[in-house]
């Protein structure tokens, strides 16, 4: 099945284009730069405030017995939560990380499925 579509896949002009033109990945190998890193910061600590403050606000309107606080409380924190999170991955440019890794994993792919010789 998967040397079907990599065959399948290996003549089509996007596929192509991208054999002729292999992903570098030595970006990954340069030293981090404080946007990634405080990016990367970010994304994790987006992660902290975010279900962890809705469990802490499901419990503070059960221990007052008001639950506006979860009601309107957690879809806020969540809100926000996912702002600092997409923040973070435009910090660290996220796409274009994503974008290489997606390509090399492309070529590794048709590479080692397709009968066709790419060199």
């Amino acid at each position: 099945m998967r040397r079907k579509i990599a065959n399948y896949l290996s003549q089509k002009k996007f596929i192509i284009k991208l054999m002729e033109n292999p992903a570098d990945l030595s970006e990954f190998k340069q030293r981090h730069t404080p946007r990634l890193i405080t990016g990367l910061f970010l994304m994790a600590f987006s992660y902290v405030i975010g279900w962890p403050a809705i469990a802490a606000l499901g419990v503070l309107a059960v221990w007052y017995k008001e639950p506006l606080i979860a009601v309107i409380g957690g879809p806020t924190i969540y809100a926000i939560s996912c702002l600092v999170f997409l923040f973070g991955a435009w910090l660290a440019r996220a796409p274009h990380y994503l974008g290489t890794l997606t390509k090399f994993a492309a070529q590794s792919f048709i590479r080692k499925y397709s009968t066709k010789n790419f060199s």
